[in-house]
């Protein structure tokens, strides 16, 4: 299916001229060589150019259209046809291994020649006799190369360049490679899995690059490289037969979706992309926008009525392209696996059904903020992510698989994994605080995944004053203890929640009898410093307490028990902040 799908939306884009034809790709070229009639290298031009990186402007290769398609490379030595690196183009590198290198050199003269024999074309001509006469040992010495040598030798790609004008745009060179990639190769035939089509089918797959973590030269999405993966005495890929248009197909139309740097996202360690059947980019500006929190060019309440148009069934008009919520949508989340790729999550559907639900996933982390938090977007994933790692740790990596889970979980409208509640709940254990945030991932964890320890009135976006659960009254008095502590004794170090916290939520018959003896005591005190105060905090502490339906406190509270008290006590906490003229927050 992913295949499939990739495959099609790379018809949709050849079509309109976005992507090559088969045989073709577009490379990152640092430096072009410059030949003369009798294949002498005259001049090293570079083509590297200023490009934004966030905020700076770094000198990058430049992005060349219309060059051959390159080959699949492991750890043999095979080479690109009219552009590579120094090691095939010049026999020489840094690696510190002549031999290999003259070893490249002699594959690109090989496949140069056979390749480029007989065509008739002065710039043929050109570039076989620089292959004939180029001397890769003495080639540091060159003086067309000393200006440039150090940039050369250090990876970056080449090509060639022959009166004014590079090698593959010369037809008749043109011509050649077409009919070499359409007939070169004798491997089996059989019926593709993505098209249907009887063929030759592509033994290696080209590699799929901008995979974060993944090997800069390239992953593969399939690939049997061990007897282990191989059935029925096929090798390679003949266990899942793509052909070689298919093949070049679904990784031209991915490695175009991981190249868009604005409309790939990063969560965890799951690179996302996403696009439409029909191939308009305006439906992933607005998806990335919904899901992500990406800039779009319209206000956030824009935004918001746009959603929930498409979410009711309506086009919308965005950057005057017309979106149907009736579109067929994709989303894939990659990881990278060494030299492989990790498929997290494909997915399907409309993109009105995966508006819906990224909706559903934002109304249940509603839930009051404090005062003095003025960001008003909403919780993206990765925010989701940050509240399960230490931010002063070292490594702030969440744990592997769980961006791809809840991503999953989200657009598909299903209950979120219970790696994320356990995440989140060693945090609150660890730092004994529980913020906006953690507090909202609870809520909503159990609104999707309901447990009868944590019923639906605790699971409110504020503080319900009705409430009777009895976990959840012990996090609302636990609060108000906090607050008797701290009025009492003004800018203490270590309070309450600080000693007691999760031994308070685990086990209440132990801990709370301490705590209210602690806070008579404080009350005692305020009396003679705040008496107005100390009667108003009594009162309260005394209806939190009529409200327990039983008379002593439980022995131990389950973990979902615990999230209530969890719950109780910062709706509690938010509650004391308000101010009485404050509406509610819906």
């Amino acid at each position: 299916m992913i295949l499939q799908a990739l495959t099609e939306y790379y018809r949709v884009l050849a079509d309109r001229g976005v992507l090559e034809a088969p045989g073709w790709s577009s490379a990152k070229i640092s430096f072009a060589l410059c030949l003369s009639a009798d294949g002498t290298l005259e001049q090293v031009i570079s083509l590297q150019t200023e490009q934004p990186r966030g905020k700076k402007l770094v000198v990058a290769p430049q992005l060349v259209p219309s060059l051959p398609a390159p080959v699949k490379r492991s750890s043999g030595v095979s080479a690109n046809f009219l552009w590579d690196n120094a090691s095939y183009l010049l026999g020489m590198d840094n690696k510190g291994k002549p031999q290999r290198s003259l070893a490249c050199f002699s594959a690109a003269k090989e496949l140069h020649e056979t390749l480029l024999q007989g065509v008739d074309s002065p710039a043929a001509q050109a570039l076989l006799a620089f292959f004939r006469t180029w001397d890769p040992t003495q080639g540091q010495y060159h003086p067309a190369l000393q200006d440039q040598l150090e940039s050369i030798l250090a990876g970056g790609n080449l090509l060639f360049r022959y009166d004014g004008r590079f090698f593959h745009q010369d037809p008749a060179i043109r011509q050649a490679w077409e009919t070499h990639y359409h007939t070169a190769g004798e491997g089996p035939q059989g019926v593709c899995l993505v098209t249907g089509e009887w063929g030759p089918i592509e033994s290696i797959h080209p590699s799929i690059k901008n995979v974060t973590g993944a090997q800069s030269s390239g992953a593969a999405l399939v690939s049997f490289n061990a007897p282990a993966f191989c059935s029925y005495g096929k090798v390679q890929n003949g266990n899942a037969p793509t052909s070689r248009f298919a093949a070049f197909a679904y990784t031209a139309a991915l490695n175009h979706l991981l190249a868009d740097r604005d409309h790939v996202y990063h969560v965890g360690d799951t690179s996302v992309v996403c696009w439409a059947k029909g191939g308009q980019p305006d439906y992933q500006i607005l998806f990335g926008s919904a899901l992500l929190g990406r800039p779009a060019p319209y206000s956030a309440g824009d935004l918001r009525g746009m959603v929930q148009a498409l979410c009711a069934g309506q086009t919308v008009v965005f950057q005057e392209q017309r979106l149907d919520p009736d579109m067929e949508f994709y989303v894939l989340g990659l990881s990278p696996n060494a030299a492989r790729l990790s498929v997290r999550f494909f997915l399907r559907n409309t993109f009105g059904d995966f508006l819906r639900h990224v909706q559903a996933h934002h109304q249940r982390l509603e839930i009051r903020r404090p005062s003095y938090d003025t960001w008003q977007g909403d919780l993206t994933p990765w925010h989701l992510l940050n509240e399960t790692v230490n931010q002063n740790s070292r490594d702030r990596s969440p744990t592997p698989g769980l961006a791809g889970a809840v991503l999953r979980s989200v657009l598909t409208d299903t209950p979120y994994p219970a790696t994320l509640l356990h995440g989140v709940t060693l945090r609150i254990r660890a730092e004994h605080s529980i913020s906006w945030r953690r507090a909202a991932i609870l809520k909503a964890y159990y609104l999707r995944c309901p447990h009868s320890d944590v019923p639906e009135e605790v699971l409110q976006v504020s503080l319900n004053p009705d409430a009777t659960h009895v976990p959840y009254l012990l996090g609302r008095i636990f609060s108000l203890l906090e607050t008797i502590q701290e009025a009492a004794n003004p800018g203490i170090n270590t309070t309450i929640k600080d000693r007691y916290f999760n031994s308070a939520a685990a086990t209440p018959a132990i801990i709370f009898p301490t705590l209210i003896a602690l806070a008579q005591k404080h009350l005692k005190k305020l009396t003679g410093d705040r008496p107005g105060l100390a009667i108003s905090l009594n009162r309260q502490l005394t209806a939190l307490l009529s409200l327990l339906p039983i008379t002593t406190f439980p022995a131990r509270m389950s973990l979902p028990e615990q999230g209530a008290f969890q719950l109780g006590y910062y709706h509690q906490t938010q509650a004391r902040y308000q101010k009485k003229e404050e509406p509610e927050h819906v």
